[in-house]
Parts: C-alpha cells; structure tokens; sequence
C-alpha cells in the first residue's frame, strides 16, 4: 500500500501536480526562473560558486532550475560584463558539472539562450566593459548610450545558426531543456517592437516578417536538440510601452510559435527601461503576482503550456493562480533567493518558515557592485560552496546571552540554539523585532514585518529562552555570567540639536511610522534617505501632504539603484523635495529652511525627524568588558541595513 502523501500535497494540490512538458515529467508545477547573476568567469565559464548556487535551488524541491541568459553569439550578443558564454572554448565542463549538480539535487536542468541585440555593443544595466566594438540591432538608430548599426542580413543567418549550436551543446552537457529570449528588450524583443524595428527587409514591417528571425531561431534549436525535447520560450504579454508590442500583438506572436514550443513563460516590460526594470521584476509597490494576467490571457489562446511570473513567494497564491487556470506553471526569481527551500516547505506543509523576498533588489545590486549574489533575508545565499561542507559542532555547549531581539539578535540566538548551546534572549521591549516593526509599518514594506514573524517564530521552535521589558546592563551581563555575550542593541535615532526641535509638532521618524495618527493634514519631512524617503510615500498613502528636505543633491542617494528607480517614481509622486536645502530652524509654522542664500518657510502641521541613527558606542563598548567572549552585530556594530544584521549575526553565531 502507497504511503500517505506529503500534507502540502493536500493543501496545494495543484502546484504539486506532476505535469509533463515534452519528454519529461515535472514533479511539480513551480520551476526556479532564470536568474543569472555575475559569478561567471572572464572567459564565460560557470564557477564553482553559481554551480553552488543552482545546486542549491534544485536541492530546495523546484522541478526544474533554469540559468538565465546564456549568450549564444559572443561577438554580437554580450550584453553584460560576465555571462556564459556558449560559444568559448571549454565553457563545456562547467556545464556538464552544472547540469549535473541540478540533476543530484532532484531537479531537472534548464539554460536561457539568449543575445543583447543592440545592448551587445551599448552599456546596458549589466554591462559597461569588454563590449562588442558595433552595437548591431534591428534597424540603425541612436539610442541614449550611442549608435546602433542595422544588423546584416547574413549575421542574421550566423546568429540562426548559433542558437542551433549552442542549443546542441547544451543537450549534449546534460541539460534537459532550453528556453528561448524573446522578452524584456533584447534581441528578438527588439526585432519584435515596432518601435526598435523599421526595417525594409523581409525581418521588418508587418508583424509576421519582425516575427520571422525568431521563427527561423526556433526551428534551429528544435533541429539542434531533437524532437521532443523541451523547447521553453519566454515573451511578452505587452511590452507595456506606448510604441512597442501591446498585449493583441504579443498573443499573435505566441500563436505563431505555438507549434514550435513546448512551454510559454510570459512576462513584461523592458529590461533597460529604468522606468519598466521595476515592473519587469515588479518592485514592492506593486501587490505580488502583478504580471500574472499576462499568462492568463495568453494561456486562453494557445493549447500548449503556461507559465507565468511576478515576485510570486507564497504557495497558497500559486495554487489559487493554477487552480483558477491563470496558468500551468509558476516560475519564480527572488522568491528562491530568499529562501531556496520555498517548494520543500510547501510540500511539507512548512510555509510560515519560508522565508519573505524584501523586493529590495540587493541581489541585483550586489551583482552590479562585487560581481556577486546576497540576500538581505538569506545570510548564505552566495556563499553555497563553502555552507555546503557544512561548519563542525562545537566542542563545548556555551551558556550564551543576547542583548536585544532586532533582526540580529533573533538570528544569532536561531542559530546559536541549533548549534547545540543554551541561548538567552533578552529584549528591553515588549515584543521581538525591534526596528523591523517601523521598518515594515508602510504599506508597501508588509513582507518586513513577515520576516519578522518568521524569526519569532524559529526563536520560539529554536527553545530558545526570550526575556522581555528587560534592559541588559553591565550589572545583568555580570549576574547572568554568559559563557558569550552577543550585543544586538539597535541604533538611536539621531536628534540634533535644531533650535525648535522640542515644539510639540516634531515627531521621531520610528514614532511616525509606528502612529501615523499623530500626524497633521501637511508633513515636512527632515532627512531625505530611505528612512525619510519611504516616509513620504508611506504617508502620502494615508492621505498625507509631504514635503521632502534634504542637504544633499539627491534624496535616497544612498539605496541601489535598482530598488531605487522604483522608489523615486513613488517618492515624486508623494512629496515636495527640497534638496541642496538646509534647516535653520523648526517652527509653529513648520521648517525655517535656507537654500541658496535664501531663507524660505516649508509649511507643515507635524515635522518628522529622519535624519539617521547612530550607533551606541558607550553602551556597546560597557557591556562588552563584562564577558571575555563577545560579539558585536547588527546596527549597534555600525549602522546598516538588515542584510548587515542578519548577515553578521548568522557568521558570529557559528564561530561559537
């Protein structure tokens, strides 16, 4: 007699439906979309670290984990600084391993194949080095990064062919299907878009001849790899711009492959519009599964699978969106950056530990900035390779105490608990969370006080023991006597010493967030970071008037800029800036500010205090020289974001 199924069989049972896409048989529904960030070598190589990487989502229970953006034509089609690159002399061993590495962990192995078009030759939001000499697209114009060359005829014949050749390799290293670019701005997006195409050739004017260099493409990766081989291909269902494809078009175009296909992945936008990069990989001002609608309506037209995206991360969202018939198949992004095991927990009916995506683009950020991966939530994502081998127990069990319950200190005490030591918590609060409950008060941030509650939650499971409206202090590090001390304090908002910042209108930024209610009709905000910045858009949502004052030239300067682009359509929208403007004074009347040798008055009801933390050096260092062991994490280390406190809580914990 069969064993009873997992219980996430029965609450989800359409996402954990086997289904069958050409010749294999996808466990389930969820497939890790492709991601492709930079840990790739000079020469277009996989390193250890990315094949760490997708091991690890495979090993987390999706049914198929793709690659995303393998160039298939180098001279033409690099669009970023370092991808694979299908076409290099001995690319072919690290694919194998890759292939492999998904194959062991439980899944089946996909790869993206794709060209940058015109962005092969222009700086794009991945790449601004070791460029193609000629920015080859559909047509020859002037884009904002430089000129653009009309592709000839005959290198649209070569780039046919290397979609065939490279789709081969990629059968012959052990991949099990491969999908096809034709979205988000490159290549054959732009031999798409009527705005990219003008060509006069039988690649341009009506859409079945713009269509025709993507038809020729298919059939050369179906003769590539074979019949029944799983073709995927990933299109837009609208380019959500004023010139390019709208959604009728973009139903025709997957008519057109349909018999040449084996599953759609639908998503949107453009990948180098700044002003669409946040719908494309929808932003948190935009509710999860945004894009979904695009699948669906494609999924009415056509007879073959498909998937759909859209910053998808909870389970009970996908089953209602495949049990609805919105579509066949999730594929998820970010969602497994933050936690790969999303699909295992599901499965085992776990999904309040999964981990919440931020929507804070760090992954992309860090990509851009080092070259590779983090994740504000996940303290080992891009660090797979050396977690893999796992880190030795501890040779003593420890008594260990926790000064504060903020992010860094509930990650420190999971961890510290799982390794075997007997952990203390200890919270001058009522609750746990610390700056994670501001931090999450606007509407658009509801996935932070989510993680929130995740790490609650592990610390209670952990056993470990919480303690709370306790201060510590250097007589209750003395008393309690901890084997090791970890300090996970916070941070103090700053106050500085404005004249008039004691009047009865002034509120704290962490007060503000917590009880909007307080505040008046017209808001000023002082500080224009993120804090103060994501204040305006937040408050602006209840119905506020804001106004922005900052010192500097730019407000949220500081944030990356891929979680950036999204945040400032949404501050613009909310506040009137002030930058390049300093307060003199706060008023009844509101803020005495000066800019440019000239004094001006930035009305307001209630003015809000965002102009920063500052680390608690005194206490910090106090409570320190009551342990021989200790360690310092989180905003009390050095003012930071929530990465730093997780990231640095987790790695302290260990060496314990």
């Amino acid at each position: 007699m069969a064993g009873k199924c997992a219980r996430g069989k029965e609450k989800y049972p359409h996402l954990f439906e086997p289904v069958r896409i050409g010749n294999i048989r996808m466990k389930n529904r969820i497939i890790a979309a492709p991601t492709s960030p930079s840990m790739i070598t000079t020469e277009g190589h996989f390193t250890p670290e990315m094949t760490a990487y997708l091991e690890e989502k495979a090993k987390g229970g999706v049914g198929v984990v793709t690659y995303g953006e393998a160039i298939v034509h180098s001279a033409t089609g690099k669009s970023h600084n370092k991808q694979l690159q299908l076409d290099s002399f001995g690319v072919k061993q690290g694919m194998a391993q890759v292939a492999r590495a998904i194959h062991n962990g439980g899944a089946y192995a996909n790869i993206q194949l794709s060209h940058g078009g015109m962005y092969g030759g222009l700086a794009s939001v991945g790449g601004d080095q070791d460029r193609p000499a000629v920015a080859y697209g559909p047509s020859r114009m002037t884009m904002p990064a430089g000129e653009v060359e009309e592709m000839p005829r005959e290198m649209i014949f070569e780039i046919v062919e290397s979609y065939k050749t490279s789709a081969k390799l990629c059968k012959d290293c052990g991949f099990d299907m491969v999908q096809v670019h034709a979205a988000h701005g490159w290549l054959f997006s732009q031999f798409l878009s009527p705005a990219f195409n003008k060509r006069t050739d039988e690649f341009g004017g009506s859409l079945e001849n713009r269509a025709r260099f993507l038809l020729m493409a298919l059939d050369a990766v179906r003769e590539g790899v074979g019949p029944h081989f799983p073709i995927e291909i990933r299109i837009s269902g609208d380019d959500l711009s004023t010139n390019g494809l709208g959604m009728e078009d973009c139903i025709k175009v997957a008519k057109m492959v349909e018999d040449k296909v084996d599953l759609y992945n639908v998503s949107c936008g453009n990948h180098e519009d700044p002003a669409l990069f946040c719908r494309t990989h929808p932003s948190a001002f935009y509710p999860r599964g945004v894009n979904v609608y695009l699948a669906a309506e494609i999924k009415k037209q056509v007879n073959k699978p498909v998937a759909c995206v859209g910053s998808l991360n909870n389970p009970a969202q996908m089953e209602q969106i495949i049990a609805d018939g919105q579509a066949d198949i999730v594929e998820i992004g970010r969602a497994l950056l933050a936690d790969p095991y999303l699909a295992k927990k599901a499965l085992e009916d776990k999904a309040d530990d999964i981990t919440p995506c931020l929507r804070c683009y760090e992954c992309f950020g860090e990509t851009s900035k080092s070259e590779t991966l983090k994740c504000t939530v996940n303290p080992t994502m891009g660090q797979q390779l050396p977690a893999k081998y796992g880190k030795a127990a501890p040779k003593k069990q420890k008594k260990v105490l926790i000064a504060g319950g903020g992010p860094a200190g509930m990650q420190a005490a999971v961890t510290l608990a799982e390794r075997g030591h007997e952990v203390t918590l200890v919270d001058k609060a009522g609750k746990l969370g610390g700056n994670l409950h501001p931090a999450g008060a606007p509407y658009f941030k509801e996935d932070i006080l989510k993680f929130a509650h995740v790490l609650e939650a592990r610390v209670a499971k952990a056993g470990v023991t919480v303690v709370l409206n306790t201060e510590v202090t250097p007589e209750y590090v003395k008393a309690f006597a901890p084997d090791a001390l970890f300090v996970a304090i916070g941070s103090n908002e700053l106050r500085p010493p404005i004249k008039g910042i004691d009047l009865p209108h002034v509120i704290m930024a962490v007060d503000a967030e917590l009880q909007p209610e307080k505040l008046g009709r017209r808001v000023a905000i002082m500080g224009g970071g993120l804090v103060g910045s994501e204040a305006a858009v937040s408050f602006s949502h209840e119905g506020k008037q804001c106004s922005i004052i900052e010192m500097k030239p730019a407000v949220a300067e500081e944030v990356n800029s891929f979680y950036r682009g999204g945040l400032m359509t949404e501050v613009e929208k909310s506040a009137d800036i002030y930058v390049n403007t300093k307060v003199k004074e706060i008023i009844p009347a509101g803020v005495l500010c000066e800019r440019d040798g000239e004094e001006f008055v930035v009305e307001a009801d209630s003015v809000v205090c965002a102009l920063g933390f500052r680390s608690p050096y005194d206490k910090v260092d106090a409570l320190c020289e009551c342990a021989d062991e200790y360690y310092i994490v989180g905003d009390c280390s050095n003012v930071g974001q929530i990465y730093q406190a997780t990231n640095q809580a987790y790695y302290a914990a260990l060496r314990v």
